[in-house]
């Protein structure tokens, strides 16, 4: 017999190859809530184990599911630069306070091909000075390259940091249009 709330939950995952290397994508009934860079089986499986932990749920692997297969379609065409934004449900449950802030300004806010930042973004949410935690609320990011953390530079025309490594950053933003194509 189930048990009550058993179903109140559930996480879905996959790994989806793309021009930066394979992503970790996890959904919930809600949306997209997790994408994780360097998906190899370790990074994959600790992706597994912080979600179970903070979701209440063990994910299952579904690439199938309908909002998983939505993203992929996304993720594939804005890769191949046929898309220049996002349209999917996001659940932002791993994120909280001013980093929800930050994140939910950076999706609606900057563009395709536009860079922003991080003290321009920490005053478009009402706080300037504080660059420094838009920079960790960009650390934090559980859903980058869909919430596009990626456009966020440093005002003296820096690239500055990024979790999925420097190189990938670039990489997107040469796909946008922002730096010229790598050479090598």
């Amino acid at each position: 017999m189930d048990s009550p709330g058993q179903y109140e939950q559930q996480v879905v995952w996959t790994v989806v190859d793309t021009g930066i290397g394979p992503l970790f994508l996890a959904a919930t009934r809600e949306g997209l809530v997790n994408v994780v860079f360097h998906a190899t089986d370790a990074v994959r499986d600790r992706a597994l184990e912080r979600l179970a932990s903070r979701l209440g749920a063990e994910p299952v692997e579904a690439p199938g599911s309908p909002l998983l297969s939505e993203a992929i379609c996304q993720i594939e065409a804005y890769f191949a630069g046929e898309r220049h934004g996002f349209e999917l449900p996001l659940d932002w449950s791993l994120v909280a306070g001013f980093n929800r802030q930050v994140l939910r300004e950076l999706a609606s806010g900057v563009p395709y091909g536009k860079v922003v930042g991080y003290g321009d973004l920490a005053g478009r949410v009402g706080q300037p000075g504080a660059a420094q935690a838009v920079g960790a609320a960009m650390g934090a990011n559980p859903l980058p390259v869909v919430v596009p953390c990626h456009r966020v530079v440093e005002s003296d025309g820096g690239i500055g940091g990024f979790g999925g490594g420097l190189e990938a950053k670039r990489s997107l933003l040469a796909l946008e249009g922002v730096l010229p194509e790598p050479l090598f």
